[in-house]
């Protein structure tokens, strides 16, 4: 079976990068990917997409929502970071964290606690990630072709078992 790709090619729109090096509080929200660098203090509430790196010199305090965390610098707050986590071997980091994936480099001070997260897709995400159409994957889903599993009204994912499902060749362009 073939599956519908996508054919149109989007724009790869220019990298937005965001860096800070000063003092700021309060609440930052980001609902597009931007690649957030912090250099100087920070105090308050991040929310972001795409990347947010804490530079070696920065101090931070603040519960951290993102994608993909990078912490080289000295945290104080809970990081939920849902697609990967990575302490510098200079992170100095004091809260609970829950991530798919972490690498602590060797160095890195980390006190709380650490929780798991499954790396669960939603269609939307693997439609993205397989680069196939949601009414693809909605069929290969209810006839139990594609590893999958029902929460609720939604369908829901997870990125080992379709790794290791793609591997087996049965994605086809």
């Amino acid at each position: 079976m073939a599956f519908n790709r996508k054919e149109h090619h989007k724009e790869i729109p220019e990298e937005k990068v965001i860096e800070i090096n000063a003092h700021m509080e309060g609440s930052m929200t980001f609902t597009d990917p931007v690649n957030l660098k912090i250099y100087g203090r920070y105090t308050g509430k991040l929310d972001t997409r795409g990347t947010l790196t804490i530079g070696q010199t920065a101090q931070v305090e603040a519960n951290i929502v993102g994608e993909n965390v990078i912490i080289a610098g000295k945290v104080k707050g809970n990081v939920i970071a849902k697609k990967m986590l990575v302490l510098m071997p200079s992170a100095v980091l004091h809260g609970d964290i829950s991530t798919p994936k972490l690498n602590i480099v060797e160095g890195a001070v980390f006190q709380g606690r650490c929780h798991m997260l499954e790396d669960v897709l939603s269609i939307d995400d693997l439609a993205q990630y397989l680069e196939i159409e949601i009414p693809a994957i909605l069929e290969l889903a209810t006839n139990g072709k594609i590893p999958a599993s029902k929460d609720g009204d939604s369908w829901k994912f997870e990125r080992a078992q379709i790794d290791q499902w793609a591997a087996t060749g049965k994605v086809r362009s």
